[in-house]
């Protein structure tokens, strides 16, 4: 195992003091975990709080800015934040006007993020949450009941904080976040394993010809493992499957404006990124849709893992709006 560390014990406060020292726009609470804006909650404001395993880098810390996030919560690599983390976060963020907690669909961060909120009312302080499961890949995968929680978090994110920013209140903000994931459907696939520092071998092994398709952000397995095809094959893969589970009424026709991110897994240069965006777009294109915005690059990732996923969502008039909205975060910024 190679890796840029000092030890593994240490990774992720080791990251942490890194992150502190690189965006003062940020302050980073190293012992407890948290990750938040600077200058404390903004009054009369929706605060929100996301978080997860380490990782998975920029999510959630790196969206942490005006608006997108008020707080993360990074746990240890792969391993869910604890409800202390996440109750110290609400805390930090309450404005008065409630905190809404954004969960990817992850057995141990619904648990935490669900008792970290019966802990804040404890406290007074109103908390909403929504769960993110955008994945069609599998239905139930080994840290999850029900499809994971994967790209869509990124656009849950941006649409509800720039919807915060503009002091809607927290059932507008929460609804918003809801639609936003209905809207979107997400596919991934790998070409590697990753590596655990704690673990120090692969989570997985692939042949040099295999590929795992519909992988988790974990490393969890996918539909099934195949040889490796063309870019063009892999986004038809991909789209077929986020159109399939379309065509079974879940409301999300690929014919419309849509919001498109092909998202590396962390270890695929970006020249292959742009090579499998101008697949997807040729595909879609293909079924009368239309991208209307897109990101292309590493913004939900596994630690190395070499592959990417597609993440498409419906826009609509207002969810086009609050996209286009400012925001200032040290992975995404735009607009001011």
């Amino acid at each position: 195992m190679k890796k840029l560390i000092n030890s593994v014990d240490s990774v992720v406060t080791d990251a942490l003091r890194g992150v502190a020292a690189a965006h003062p726009s940020l302050t980073v609470d190293v012992e407890n975990k948290v990750i938040t804006r600077a200058g404390g909650p903004t009054p009369g404001k929706v605060g929100l709080v996301s978080g997860g395993g380490s990782g998975h880098e920029p999510l959630h810390g790196g969206f942490v800015g005006y608006g997108m996030l008020d707080a993360a919560c990074p746990g240890e690599v792969f391993t869910s934040p604890v409800p202390d983390q996440m109750l110290l976060a609400t805390k930090a963020v309450s404005g008065g006007a409630g905190v809404l907690h954004i969960v990817k669909n992850y057995t141990g961060d619904v648990l935490n993020f669900q008792l970290a909120a019966e802990l804040a009312d404890d406290e007074d302080i109103e908390v909403a949450s929504v769960v993110i499961d955008d994945d069609v890949a599998v239905q139930d995968s080994l840290y999850t009941a029900g499809r994971r929680g994967v790209g869509a978090t990124v656009f849950v994110e941006k649409i509800a904080g720039a919807l915060a920013e503009e002091g809607a209140s927290l059932d507008a903000v929460a609804a918003v976040a809801r639609e936003v994931n209905e809207r979107s459907r997400s596919f991934g696939v790998a070409l590697s394993s990753c590596i655990v520092p704690a673990a120090g071998k692969p989570t997985f092994e692939l042949g040099d010809s295999e590929i795992e398709l519909g992988i988790g952000i974990h490393g969890e397995p996918g539909r099934t493992r195949g040889p490796m095809r063309p870019a063009s094959e892999l986004a038809a893969v991909a789209l077929d499957a986020i159109a399939a589970d379309s065509e079974a009424g879940t409301g999300l026709p690929l014919d419309g404006e849509l919001l498109v991110m092909v998202n590396g897994m962390g270890g695929t240069p970006l020249i292959e990124l742009y090579v499998m965006y101008e697949e997807v777009a040729r595909n879609i294109a293909a079924r009368g849709g239309r991208i209307a915005r897109n990101l292309v690059g590493n913004y939900i990732t596994s630690l190395e893992m070499q592959g990417f996923s597609v993440t498409v969502c419906g826009l609509t008039d207002q969810l086009t709006r609050l996209w286009d909205a400012p925001v200032d975060t040290p992975a995404l910024r735009w607009g001011r």
